[in-house]
């Protein structure tokens, strides 16, 4: 009888003690954590603004952007890192190069030192693995190919080098030349008007990497661009909220309940792409070698440790879709801009598209001639670098140079503060001279070539950087072949970062035919 009636206070006891070590964990992870990585980090001469209980430096930061993006910039200047990221401009001032703070209680160590981002980069033992996505962002991109990891993220590699390998993108000149042509064919009524570019820019880049990388075309994909663009936004409104996983289960926002609803329309939409190129295949005995038919053949293949699920492919062509047309539609309209700007060079670029190809369409060997026209890209990739944050993640004591790395941290790089520092490029870091590059990335850079990183480095370098340019250079040259353009006056200069780097109200230009 004792130990019947016992039974209920050894119950009771067992609960709080449960309740006690899971406060003492909650407690530890958001107080004594965040004090004790700041207290060993600023033993190194790494400092940084103070980390604030929960929230860290989160409304620092929120109240930094909305300041710093409350108005269009008053001119046109490139000096755009103050309004892109405020709090990397100001606190780089304040602690130097290298310095800590906090989106809640998860550490950021930003890293602006040229020989400590290469050696993260270019690191390959694995001990500065990527972040492992969650929440919003996991829902936007899932697992593939920019956010895998090891043995999984080593075969996709492959199998996404095998689709763009040069061969292959010769193949797909012909089809980025097509869809071109439809867009200059809308553009013959506003020849002596004006014209909005940057959105046509969207719908050219989505038309390519829907045609040549996925079979498909602008109007079947339509949907899975226009959800993509909506929960990029999410991902964007939401970079510095703090949520608790444990509230998290039992308060569902509004941006949660759309977020799934979009995921699961993506993912309707980019299955019945895929089924229906696996009907067409065993219809007609297709064998397109697109990047959608290598992920065929690698879902159809019979080893196991080769094959992969439909859910890897579609977070395959998730990542595809999405990077493939935003990163390239950010290129061409802030090129655009600036060659607007700089009628110099417009008429340089021309020359040179007329002297390789006439008014001819461009071609495999000319496209790798062209001087001119990849230092104007290189230039425009420096000063308005479309992804303007790279992020690696630190998972046990590692050293950096002369640093020893807790782990819990999470690095922080940024190409945009990167490519406008003075200290590598020279003083004249904010003017558009594409010059600069004559001599190369190598001597652009001061000799630091892994200062430039408008497609990441070292093994992680985009696997679409040959395609986003040959893609670039090919709308441009039928541009100019076409178009003389200058900029409108009703251009407002507000550069913004929703997720990739983007004019905030589209870029007009005045178009005069040839």
């Amino acid at each position: 009888m004792l130990i019947v009636q016992g039974t209920p206070y050894l119950l009771l006891s067992f609960f709080f003690i449960c309740i006690l070590v899971m406060l003492i964990r909650i407690l530890r992870s958001i107080w004594w954590t965040p004090i004790h990585i700041q207290h060993q980090m600023r033993s190194q001469e790494i400092n940084g603004p103070v980390y604030n209980f929960l929230h860290g430096n989160t409304k620092e930061i929120i109240n930094m952007r909305r300041e710093s993006t409350s108005q269009d910039m008053e001119d046109l200047s490139h000096d755009i890192l103050p309004r892109i990221l405020p709090h990397i401009h100001s606190w780089r001032n304040s602690y130097g190069a290298n310095f800590l703070y906090w989106i809640g209680p998860k550490p950021q160590l930003v890293i602006t030192e040229v020989d400590l981002v290469k050696e993260v980069l270019t690191n390959k033992i694995g001990n500065f693995p990527k972040l492992d996505l969650e929440g919003y962002s996991k829902r936007l991109l899932g697992d593939g190919l920019s956010s895998s990891k090891g043995e999984k993220w080593s075969s996709m590699r492959k199998l996404a080098s095998h689709a763009f390998h040069r061969e292959s993108l010769k193949n797909m000149i012909p089809g980025m030349i097509t869809s071109v042509d439809t867009m200059l064919e809308k553009w013959k009524e506003f020849a002596g008007k004006e014209v909005e570019v940057f959105g046509d820019f969207r719908v050219l880049t989505s038309e390519i990497i829907s045609k040549t990388a996925f079979g498909s075309n602008y109007l079947e994909g339509k949907n899975i661009f226009e959800m993509l663009i909506k929960l990029a936004q999410i991902v964007a409104r939401n970079a510095h909220t703090i949520r608790f996983p444990v509230i998290s289960r039992f308060v569902r926002t509004r941006d949660e309940l759309e977020s799934e609803k979009l995921e699961q329309g993506i993912k309707d939409c980019i299955t019945q792409i895929i089924k229906k190129r696996q009907q067409g295949k065993h219809d007609k005995g297709d064998c397109n070698r697109d990047f959608l038919g290598e992920l065929l053949q690698a879902n159809d293949a019979t080893d196991k440790r080769n094959s992969i699920s439909l859910e890897d492919m579609v977070d395959e062509c998730k990542t595809f879709y999405f990077a493939g047309h935003e990163t390239t539609a950010s290129l061409l309209g802030w090129t655009i801009l600036l060659l607007a700007i700089h009628k110099d060079w417009q008429d340089r670029a021309r020359q040179e598209v007329i002297t390789l190809f006439g008014l001819e369409n461009p071609n495999t060997d000319g496209l790798s001639k062209m001087q001119l026209m990849n230092m104007i890209l290189e230039e425009s990739l420096r000063l308005y670098p479309p992804v303007p944050v790279i992020k690696r993640k630190v998972t046990k004591h590692v050293s950096l140079k002369k640093l020893t790395l807790p782990p819990q941290l999470e690095l922080y790089i940024s190409p945009l503060a990167l490519h406008h520092d003075p200290k590598i490029w020279g003083e004249d870091v904010l003017l558009f001279k594409p010059e600069r590059f004559s001599g190369g990335v190598i001597k652009a850079s001061n000799n630091n070539p892994s200062a430039f990183l408008p497609f990441g480095f070292g093994p992680r370098t985009c696997v679409g950087l040959n395609f986003a340019m040959i893609e670039a250079k090919i709308a441009l040259s039928k541009i100019l072949q076409r178009y003389m353009f200058t900029l409108s006056p009703a251009y407002i200069h507000s550069p913004v970062q929703p997720f990739m780097l983007q004019p905030e109200h589209g870029i007009q230009v005045i178009l005069y035919k040839l």
